[in-house]
């Protein structure tokens, strides 16, 4: 019996050229600085890859679920900013002489972990009840939380920066490597934790098949049965969840934490996961796919880095990447209808 060889014909390649830009211009960028810069290949540079990723892809796997379903979550940056604030006043040193709780005795750092994320999930609920039943539209719902927490962000440090921070909390955890290896840090095991759970929920329980068929046609959905105002609730809930462990986590990394942490974590996760494949059309999206577009993302900052480019252009060069993701996104929206 003969094979027939499969039929990569010039519409296929190019279709799948246009479809993998970003992803192939990011492979060819990499191995590029790696020759002219050797040491962008170091275990240094690979740990303090997978440190920012990590960080970076929690936050897209929050704004995943919003997207999936056709919304957004514009306020993921300032509830980031605002948990890094709140870990970061509860893990002062007991001896700084700046600590805001002074007479505190130093707290458990899992407590402040569940305490963060138990704050962040109220604004949330919050953001899921605007959005779900009061029928605002998740770019103005999520804008104007976005608005609200900074402020809260701001009353509640004095617009001050929080430093003094404990050992265990910014080298034990955030800087800490597993097995003392170095390009194996705790931020990138969390990560992978997480993302394990998140690929099961999306692809093995109800909650997830429910949200790809409210992204896919909400009315339909909305007549099979489906709860949409509760599945959206539950969404954004885990989506601020994930924002306050992601906030938490950058705390550490930064080694203190202040108003200006944060912002535009949701514009560089939007474009990670439209880099990987999550539709702004919704319906579509994998966790996988969100993985490697917050990698690529992380890639082109840190290869702008190597090669000098002045942080001034990086964000122009970031902008356009935002930009071409989206539209390619639109494009392959627009062939399949």
């Amino acid at each position: 019996m003969q094979v027939k060889p499969a039929n990569f014909n010039t519409k296929t390649i190019s279709n799948f050229l246009v479809n993998n830009a970003i992803l192939l211009l990011m492979i060819v960028v990499a191995v590029s600085v790696g020759i002219a810069r050797p040491a962008f290949f170091s275990a240094y540079n690979a740990k303090n890859l997978i440190s920012n990723t990590s960080i970076r892809f929690l936050v897209a796997l929050g704004v995943s679920g919003c997207l999936i379903t056709c919304g957004t979550d514009l306020s993921a940056g300032r509830m980031v900013g605002l948990s890094a604030c709140l870990a970061a006043t509860f893990l002062q040193r007991a001896d700084y002489s700046g600590r805001i709780y002074a007479n505190m005795p130093e707290p458990n750092m899992l407590l402040v972990l569940l305490g963060v994320v138990l704050i962040a999930t109220i604004f949330g609920l919050l953001n899921g009840i605007v959005i779900a039943y009061l029928k605002v539209p998740p770019f103005i719902a999520t804008l104007g939380m976005q608005t609200i927490i900074y402020g809260i962000c701001q009353i509640y440090t004095g617009s001050q920066p929080i430093g003094g921070l404990r050992s265990d909390y910014t080298v034990g955890l955030a800087s800490g490597s597993l097995f003392g290896i170095t390009w194996l840090p705790y931020l990138g095991l969390i990560a992978l934790v997480l993302g394990l759970i998140f690929w099961f929920v999306y692809n093995k329980t109800p909650h997830g098949k429910y949200m790809y068929a409210i992204g896919g046609n909400e009315n339909a959905a909305e007549v099979s049965g489906i709860n949409t105002g509760g599945t959206k609730i539950i969404i954004y809930i885990t989506a601020a969840a994930m924002y306050g462990v992601a906030g938490f986590l950058l705390g550490g990394k930064a080694g203190g934490a202040s108003v200006g942490l944060g912002p535009g974590y949701e514009l560089e996760a939007i474009a990670g996961c439209t880099i990987g494949g999550v539709s702004t059309n919704g319906g579509v999206g994998r966790v996988s796919g969100i993985l490697i577009g917050v990698l690529v993302f992380e890639l082109l900052k840190i290869a702008m880095q190597f090669i000098g480019v002045e942080s001034n252009y990086t964000y122009i060069v970031q902008g356009i990447v935002i930009i071409t993701a989206v539209a390619l996104d639109m494009r392959k929206y627009a062939a399949k209808k």
